[in-house]
């Protein structure tokens, strides 16, 4: 993206928005369209005009953000601003970009909005060919071969990539990486994991066996995963 991050603060408490909206004036790749109390305001705003992201709060009158969240079609993206922990594992299940706790101190406000500019100029992964990615990790971008990955394990927001050599962390979800991944040659056996299908040795009750690791099955999805694991014939003998 060329232009400018624009985004709308949604909070019931005014010191909050005013706080946010400071915040926002110093970073200059991002622009604010508009300040709501709550979320129908929001909701008005979003009708009238597009949004790259969201500040919102979740415990707010009428619909929390949470709510709001689950029920708008095309959202933009989300930096949820909250007092509470308690919401932050559907945070994350909504895949929002971050979860800031208030107080919210500007060091830990310019880290989201890196995160956020990261993931508009797609600098955290991009498939660069047929047979590799790059992803963003320890401030590089690496390289690797779709050939070469075990399995890609979800941890929190972050991921880890797991190849026959080391095992790499970037700053993703598992859904961001998995759009990316050729989708016959993958399989999603637990929401927390993806398996290369050729490199499963042998699956034992709910159990996949990828070299040394071990890999579940969620009992839910066992049936679908072994006729696909079958159906590939790529499973090693």
């Amino acid at each position: 993206m060329s232009d400018k991050i624009k985004c709308i603060i949604t909070d019931d408490e005014p010191f909050a928005r005013k706080g946010l909206q400071g915040y926002i004036e110093q970073i200059d790749f991002l622009e604010l369209k508009g300040v709501c109390e709550n979320a129908l305001e929001l909701n008005s705003l979003l009708k009238k005009g597009s949004a790259d992201l969201l500040f919102l709060d979740i415990e707010m009158p009428y619909v929390t953000g949470i709510d709001f969240l689950k029920n708008i079609t095309d959202a933009p993206k989300v930096i949820f601003t909250t007092a509470y922990e308690k919401y932050a594992l559907q945070g994350f299940e909504l895949e929002v970009l971050d979860y800031l706790l208030k107080p919210i101190s500007f060091e830990r406000f310019l880290r989201a909005a890196n995160k956020a500019f990261d993931h508009f100029r797609g600098q955290q992964i991009t498939a660069a060919g047929e047979d590799y990615i790059f992803v963003k990790a320890d401030s590089k971008l690496e390289k690797i071969h779709f050939a070469d990955i075990l399995f890609i394990e979800a941890l929190e927001n972050y991921v880890a990539i797991h190849t026959r050599e080391k095992k790499i962390i970037t700053h993703l979800t598992l859904k961001m990486i998995q759009e990316k991944l050729p989708a016959g040659s993958f399989i999603q056996p637990h929401k927390s994991y993806v398996v290369a299908i050729g490199k499963i040795n042998s699956i034992e009750g709910n159990i996949l066996h990828v070299l040394h690791h071990q890999v579940p099955i969620s009992k839910y999805q066992k049936e679908e995963i072994m006729e696909k694991i079958v159906n590939s014939k790529l499973l090693k003998r």
